[in-house]
């Protein structure tokens, strides 16, 4: 069968549209396909009574890179929402990250930065000297105890559906602590979203490549492979080699969206994390504030997050020991095949923001673009 693509690529999330996008653009002919409905991957947005719905969990983009935030409002404007979200430990509401507004509703007895720090030095006394050797001590001699008791211990607990006793430390290697009355969450300079939501990116990065949806390239490999010279493969890596050294561990998520026609405001905020361990979820979204949206009627998505299976969406790698030798055995098999480039989150098995995926995906075009005879 004669080619017809210098290059396929398998899904249409952010990095493949990225390297799509680009390749067309220097005058390559591509196919990207996805087996979902839709383009976009996990960023892709539901319109729902005029609100833009994050169909797969927040999305928040945020970058300290002024070339890759230049490079993304070509295809669209960002609005000026800044990322502040609520923990709510039953029924006591704090701010995040930790900052003064956090540590003077926790604590009555401090006022100033130089209080917080006395606190917070007191808790960690306890671990001083002492090699954490679990996610738990990890936590408490980086924030001390009450801290890690309301707002880390529940919600990580979920998260990995372990106690957090049995979590290795390094899962958390830093906690965010500021000494300001300062709700950002990010630290980066640029913040946003998309104003339409994130499909307008990927209509215009897609609108001169051809496009196949809810085709499943692992069920018709040969017959796609034989469409182009190249392929870029951002699914999961264990699946294409038909998981023969057993499946890599993944975190998943189970969203339940619900349409409020008689609310207008839910919870006043974006975001707002349940942190106990007895709420089943860990999150609340309610996607009109994203958009500072004043229409009617209001959208809240709970998520709650699971362990995954074949079948389901897999969104968080567990990088641990474990898991990241077996990584090492399929990423040989990788190595050995040709023409083809593993990316993206599931490609790689590693969790990026997502100026970090777009950065990938324009050094791959380079690289490959130098490269070329």
């Amino acid at each position: 069968m004669e080619k017809k693509y210098d290059y396929l690529v398998v899904g249409a999330g952010l990095f493949g549209s990225t390297f799509a996008y680009e390749m067309s653009k220097r005058g390559k002919k591509v196919l990207v396909i996805d087996r979902r409905n839709h383009t976009g991957g996990n960023i892709y947005c539901e319109n729902i009574m005029g609100i833009n719905v994050h169909k797969y969990g927040a999305h928040i983009f945020h970058t300290s890179s002024k070339k890759i935030w230049d490079y993304l409002n070509q295809f669209c404007e960002f609005n000026n929402y800044i990322n502040s979200p609520v923990a709510n430990y039953k029924g006591e509401l704090y701010n995040l990250p930790f900052n003064m507004n956090t540590f003077t509703k926790l604590w009555s007895d401090v006022i100033t930065p130089q209080d917080a720090q006395n606190k917070i030095e007191s808790q960690k006394e306890e671990l001083k000297g002492i090699e954490p050797k679990n996610l738990e001590e990890q936590a408490i001699s980086l924030v001390g105890k009450d801290i890690y008791e309301k707002l880390i211990k529940g919600y990580t607990e979920k998260q990995w559906n372990k106690d957090c006793k049995d979590l290795p430390s390094f899962i958390i290697k830093r906690l965010p602590v500021r000494f300001t009355f300062n709700n950002n969450y990010f630290n980066d300079r640029y913040q946003g979203i998309p104003i339409g939501g994130y499909n307008v990116i990927i209509d215009k990065m897609l609108e001169n490549v051809d496009v196949r949806l809810n085709v499943d390239y692992l069920k018709n490999k040969e017959e796609y492979n034989n469409l182009a010279d190249n392929i870029i493969y951002t699914g999961m890596i264990d699946e294409y080699f038909d998981y023969q050294y057993g499946k890599l561990e993944y975190r998943s998520l189970k969203f339940e969206t619900e349409i409020l026609k008689d609310i207008d405001n839910y919870q006043g905020n974006a975001v707002i994390n349940y942190t106990d361990r007895e709420t089943p979820y860990t999150r609340i979204i309610e996607h009109k504030h994203f958009e500072f949206n004043e229409s009617k009627g209001t959208v809240i998505t709970k998520e709650y997050p699971c362990d995954w299976e074949v079948g389901k969406e897999a969104y968080y790698p567990v990088n641990d020991d474990k898991n990241l030798a077996l990584y090492k055995k399929y990423e040989k098999l990788m190595n050995e095949e040709k023409n083809i480039i593993f990316k993206g989150r599931l490609g790689s098995y590693k969790y990026y923001d997502m100026d970090k995926i777009i950065e990938d995906a324009l050094n791959l075009v380079d690289d490959l673009m130098f490269n070329m005879p």
